[in-house]
């Protein structure tokens, strides 16, 4: 059946109104600041008179969706096809100053509905109850995939009766280590890629949900990152990292290529925040904090969104909003290439598209919704730091008193950000469709309908949609002339059933090679990308077609060609890569793409291997587990060279380990110290943050992450035994050690 003729007729009455929609003009015109209150109250306000605290941009408001007692600790949310709404909470969470009580699994899953179409949820079940505070829930046809604090495991829920509340339990990947840290390094995501994978925050891992089953691959070299995930059109992905104050990174290429992070990615002055509100209660202290006492540096960035919506202004479209929980504000930043380098910008002078002067608004969240508007999760409350940063000692422990933001526990608000000149979509119906009725979805013009059309046609692996699909991508532009009008963008349909034929398990040559004509970049890039299952085989006509493309107008495309050329092993790959940076040496970001691909094999991974051939197995073993779990939790502090994260202005995050005294030298039970009670204070003159203790990992995980560190100077590993014994002197310890005890310790 030909597409055109099974287009519902409300779609396209819809997207013909959203067309006309789109050609107002809007003004983005930015509030008027208000004059800071250096001590705001710390008291609890109704949601009503929350939202009243809420600064926007002017023609922005801010409408409730859920608020307690529907919801509690909310810190995440998703919607299934039918935009049924499902809320993580971690109602365990910081429920007093010491954390007190955090590990018990009492945490929840609730299930939102939204009955009468007005925007505002009025029901809510509990899906899942007794859960360890759950990171990650990512919906598909008809079951959820969860993960919990602790754990690498995924489990599926179902409710096969329709009553709201899971009555089946699966786990569909299993891992039987326990995931170390403490709840701010723990990971999150769990979002379905452009490229149907499935990636989360630290884990070099990634997961494919296909034909009833799981497949796990590796990464090697991925970013990682602390809580949030989000992607734009093409599947590029955006991390951030609170322990790192780094609000965003990884962007400049998808993660599968390896983590990349140019300097200039952030424009100059957008580490700078600007709340409305003085800020007691950050964790560096008053180094942290300007003369107005608001907070002069991002420092909770998490949950960032590129919004991908159709319900406000065009101009917001691709833009990467930031929640900063502890700056009680969230970021808009514009995404601008420039020669082919992504740059972010604060969309606004000195200003931020939302602040509030309520103390206890904590945003942790922002996503796209199925209706095209703007969703904010507050958790709202009064501490949002762990535990380990409010210890007796700590500079925070004081203010939180004082404020008495202790007390603040129990509630919680979802909100959406909608236009005054644009009316929100209704409700979606997606899940009792056929595949067939999804195509026309992956040219909607909300990015949500079309990733979840692209994964329920998927998830179905129906074989008889792949003629359409192949239509689409052939030549979709009479298909929808009457659908989209003169704001059609056809090419991103394009791209993604191209997307959703590889999912489907058909990567047709012919056709990937028809689209390295394509108009639109955007589809000469995917069908590289997708060429790469024919270069690995050692096909020589896709190398004769990428040498075409590596000349093209798009510097997108000749990167992505740079990017590609690596799976091919053809010493005429290797040619047009050196001739590919020879015509491109002054565009830091092809000869970076031409740089990685010459490596071809030669991973991090495979040189560790090639620097401890000479070890003994078991010393082997201990250190490729110790570069595992490096690269999930301690990466993201001290790089992934080991040399320290470097910040925007060229400070360190951490200590550098490659050629530390302390790492290279014969001290181990100094060292197994260090990471089991946790460090403040100076090193070797240079003040850092806290580093978090990691005792609750065991004592192989510890000797397992000092015997890479030290292989990584080329000197001999730890053995558990030196581990407990550490752990033994000093269980009675709660604070952080100082390099100054540890060495008088010595003495």
């Amino acid at each position: 059946m030909m597409i055109k003729n099974m287009l519902p007729v409300l779609l396209i009455v819809f997207l013909l109104s959203s067309c006309k929609e789109e050609k107002k003009e809007y003004v983005d015109r930015i509030y008027e600041k208000p004059e800071i209150i250096r001590e705001a109250s710390s008291a609890f306000l109704s949601p009503e008179e929350s939202m009243k605290t809420f600064y926007l941009p002017e023609g922005y408001k801010v409408e409730l969706v859920a608020s307690e007692p529907m919801v509690d600790e909310p810190i995440t949310m998703a919607w299934d096809g039918d935009g049924r709404m499902y809320v993580a909470e971690m109602n365990t969470y910081m429920q007093d100053v010491d954390g007190t009580g955090t590990n018990v699994p009492v945490s929840r899953i609730k299930l939102l509905t939204d009955t009468d179409g007005d925007g505002k949820m009025d029901k809510s079940t509990v899906f899942i109850d007794s859960l360890m505070l759950p990171r990650m829930i990512l919906p598909l046809e008809n079951e959820l995939i969860v993960n919990e604090t602790y754990s690498y495991d995924l489990w599926s829920y179902k409710d096969t009766d329709n009553d709201g509340v899971a009555d089946t339990k699966e786990r569909v990947y299993y891992n039987p280590d326990r995931r170390g840290g403490n709840l701010e390094h723990q990971q999150s995501g769990l979002i379905w890629n452009l490229d149907n994978w499935v990636y989360t925050t630290y884990n070099p891992i990634r997961f494919k949900f296909t034909k009833g089953k799981v497949v796990v691959d590796s990464l090697d070299n991925m970013p990682s990152g602390q809580w949030g995930l989000t992607q734009d059109d093409m599947g590029n992905m955006y991390y951030s990292s609170a322990g790192s104050e780094n609000p965003a990174y990884g962007f400049q290429q998808p993660a599968v290529y390896g983590d990349y992070n140019p300097k200039g990615r952030l424009s100059e002055g957008f580490m700078e925040p600007w709340p409305v509100v003085g800020t007691p209660d950050v964790q560096g202290g008053p180094k942290r904090l300007r003369p107005d006492n608001t907070l002069n540096h991002f420092t909770g960035v998490a949950g960032q969104e590129i919004f991908r919506g159709h319900k406000l202004p065009p101009s917001t479209y691709g833009d990467l909003f930031i929640p900063e929980p502890v700056g009680r504000l969230i970021r808009r930043a514009k995404v601008k290439v420039e020669n082919g380098k992504k740059v972010l910008y604060n969309a606004y002078d000195e200003a931020e598209f939302m602040a509030s002067t309520d103390l206890n608004f904590r945003p942790t969240q922002a996503k796209t919704g199925p209706d095209g508007a703007l969703y904010i999760v507050d958790m709202y409350r009064g501490i949002i730091q762990e535990s380990n940063w409010t210890r007796k000692g700590s500079s925070l422990r004081p203010v939180i008193i004082r404020k008495e933001l202790d007390k603040n526990i129990g509630k919680g608000r979802i909100y959406r950000i909608v236009h005054e000149d644009i009316k929100p979509d209704v409700k979606p119906e997606l899940l009792s469709k056929t595949a067939s009725e999804l195509v026309p979805f992956l040219g909607h013009p909300n990015g949500w309908y079309r990733d979840t059309a692209q994964k329920l046609i998927i998830l179905k692996d129906d074989a008889s949609v792949v003629s359409e699909l192949k239509e689409v991508v052939i030549d979709n532009a009479s298909i929808w002339d009457n659908v989209f009008g003169t704001d059609k963008d056809l090419g991103i349909q394009r791209v993604h059933a191209l997307w959703t034929l590889e999912g489907l398990g058909v990567v047709d040559k012919d056709i990937i090679q028809q689209k390295f004509k394509d108009e639109d970049p955007r589809v000469r890039l995917t069908a590289i990308r997708l060429s790469e299952n024919f270069l690995r085989s050692g096909d020589t006509d896709i190398l004769n077609d990428l040498e075409t493309l590596s000349t093209d107008s798009s510097i997108e495309v000749v990167n992505q060609v740079a990017l590609s050329l690596r799976y091919s092993k053809d010493e005429k790959a290797t040619a047009l890569l050196q001739a590919i940076g020879e015509r491109s040496q002054d565009n830091e970001i092809i000869t970076h793409g031409v740089t990685e691909s010459l490596k071809k094999d030669d991973s991090k991974l495979e040189q560790l291997k090639q620097r401890i051939s000479r070890r003994g197995l078991g010393d082997k073993k201990s250190i490729l587990r110790g570069y595992d779990s490096y690269n999930q939790l301690c990466v993201t502090c001290h790089g992934s060279n080991l040399k320290g994260e470097a910040m925007e202005d060229g400070s360190l995050v951490a200590p550098s380990l490659i050629g530390s005294p302390r790492v290279m030298g014969d001290d181990t039970d100094l060292l197994s110290k260090i990471l089991l009670n946790g460090l403040i204070g100076p090193v070797d003159g240079v003040e850092y943050g806290i580093m978090m203790p990691l005792n609750a990992n065991d004592d192989q995980w510890i000797a397992d992450v000092l015997s890479y560190a030290r292989a990584m100077n080329d000197v001999g590993g730890v053995h558990k035994k030196v581990v407990r014994n550490a752990r033994n002197n000093s269980e009675d310890r709660e604070d952080y050690w100082t390099l100054e005890e540890l060495e008088n310790e010595k003495k």
